[in-house]
């Protein structure tokens, strides 16, 4: 278990220094969120769930960065390193399976937490507001990695090439983009519409980080204050949900993942 850990350690470490290393990914995995997010809050809107409409875009931004920073950036290197040998080389070394899952999920969730933290220090800036409930954010932050982590891992197998992976993640981007709640609350949506965003991952996620950075309900669209009790209370819902979409987003990936390459 220890070894194992400490090569999901090391291997995290060389993830994040080939992503340093890529200008293209790094653009796409850390300015694009932050780029998409200038557009979305450069539209004038008045106050939505009781506050204003920059502050309530701003905090639902974590859910593009998912798709950057986790989604994306998964399928594009799960696929690349199976075309190339890598994953089956390092299967067959000291790592183990699950060591270099998590390797890929570790420097992917430094990655998302780093995006936060620029988001945070954004939001406060513009708009004078501090996390209310880190801890709820860093929950939300790790659930969220681990499904989509996990998703990822289940489309790069469904994924022929690389150059191919800009195409396969096209639909669970645009649902991302569309569905959830980032721009507006999911009980805008209509009745079956609203009850379909709700059991999206990227949605729970996105309601759990604008109510640990504004303290106040963002479950519903009442948008009270809570206690930091109340707000762990309000947020098991969402936190049940997410941990079926772990278990769900695990037999995908057990199922449809490959280690060698598809033509092989």
């Amino acid at each position: 278990m220890r070894t194992d850990v400490l090569h999901a350690v090391r291997l995290a470490r060389v993830d994040l220094a080939l992503v340093g290393r890529n200008t293209t990914v790094l653009f796409n995995v850390l300015l694009m969120p932050l780029l998409l997010a200038a557009v979305y809050t450069s539209f004038p809107t008045g106050d939505i769930a009781g506050i204003d409409g920059e502050l309530f875009v701003l905090t639902g931004v974590p859910g593009l960065m998912l798709a950057f920073a986790v989604f994306i950036n998964l399928v594009n290197s799960f696929t690349a390193r199976r075309e190339e040998l890598v994953l089956k080389r390092l299967r067959g070394g000291q790592p183990s399976a699950a060591a270099v899952m998590a390797g890929s999920g570790l420097s992917a969730l430094a990655l998302f937490l780093f995006q936060v933290l620029l988001l945070g220090v954004w939001v406060h800036r513009s708009e004078g507001v501090l996390p209310a409930n880190v801890p709820m954010i860093v929950v939300a932050a790790a659930l969220g990695v681990a499904v989509f982590g996990l998703i990822a891992a289940a489309f790069s197998g469904l994924t022929p090439n690389a150059e191919m992976a800009q195409i396969t993640v096209l639909p669970v981007l645009l649902v991302m983009m569309v569905a959830a709640p980032i721009a507006f609350p999911a009980e805008v949506l209509p009745g079956p519409l609203a009850v379909i965003s709700g059991l999206l991952p990227v949605t729970p996620i996105v309601e759990m980080m604008r109510t640990g950075f504004l303290g106040a309900d963002h479950f519903s669209d009442g948008g009270e204050k809570l206690t930091m009790i109340e707000q762990w209370v309000a947020a098991l819902p969402s936190i049940g949900i997410l941990l079926a979409w772990v278990a769900i987003g695990a037999v995908l990936a057990r199922w449809l993942f490959r280690w060698e390459p598809r033509h092989s």
